[in-house]
């Protein structure tokens, strides 16, 4: 009867695994930094994570600011939206590396360039069109390892980094690769951040063509290397949630197998 794989060959598996998904997950999370920071120049409400975007859409409407309510209530839109199409797109319930992932970073990267052309016209109508983009991204990844990717964001990056830790302090037993990975995230969003506020201080709105840019080529880069089976990052993968058991499905066994 086969058995599931030991844990010193589970482990050199995620490592392997990890090593290819680390820089792509940083590169992302940098990204949304990056792109949050500079609209925050533009508007007060950010636009890669909702908590903030609902909080200032409750202020502006207890101060009965209408147009900067219906600024923060389309950007909560649009990244629902994002989201949602990126269901539509991948549709896979784990992380599953394929081509799709390079459609979903070129159709990001276009969104951002018209979102630039807008938001330098001074009218936020872009404002939107950047929240697609982040909440295109944010779902692009689910889980992976027991992880709960997020890219756009660091609140549950920041809250897992915490609760393993007291795990360590009590137990005296962490995965360390685990805390190195949503570390290198938080990380990531940070750099992306400070690079994005400079970068709107000296170009203003208009510096957002770069990540437009990096989203696009990087789509189409990925999109053309899985597309011609030049890359396989994790051949073990399916689209469907992991097995309860170690043990083999009733599909897996061989017929007559009672």
């Amino acid at each position: 009867m086969p058995f599931s794989r030991s844990p010193g060959a589970q482990r050199k598996a995620t490592f392997r695994d990890i090593r290819f998904l680390l820089p792509g997950a940083v590169a992302l999370t940098a990204t949304a930094g990056y792109i949050n920071t500079v609209v925050l120049g533009f508007f007060h409400t950010p636009v890669s994570h909702m908590t903030g975007a609902v909080a200032h859409l409750g202020l502006d409407l207890a101060a009965g600011n209408a147009p900067d309510a219906w600024a923060s209530s389309s950007i909560i839109l649009g990244f629902i939206l994002g989201a949602l199409a990126a269901g539509v797109l991948v549709g896979a319930l784990k992380l599953v590396p394929n081509r799709r992932y390079g459609v979903v970073m070129m159709v990001e990267g276009g969104l951002l360039v018209a979102a630039t052309a807008l938001l330098t016209q001074r009218t936020r109508w872009g404002l939107p069109m950047v929240a697609l983009a982040c909440g295109l991204q944010n779902a692009m990844t689910s889980s992976y390892c027991g992880l709960m990717i997020r890219t756009t964001h660091v609140t549950g990056t920041v809250t897992d980094v915490g609760v393993m830790l007291g795990h360590w302090l009590r137990h005296g037993q962490i995965e360390w690769w685990k805390l190195r990975f949503l570390s290198a995230l938080v990380f990531g969003f940070t750099v992306g951040g400070w690079v994005g506020a400079l970068a709107h201080q000296r170009f203003g709105p208009g510096c957002l063509t770069l990540p437009a840019a990096g989203m696009a080529l990087a789509g189409g880069a990925f999109w053309f290397a899985t597309h011609r089976g030049l890359v396989d990052l994790i051949q073990d993968a399916a689209p469907e949630p992991p097995r309860t058991s170690s043990f083999p499905s009733q599909r897996s066994r061989p017929p007559g197998t009672p």
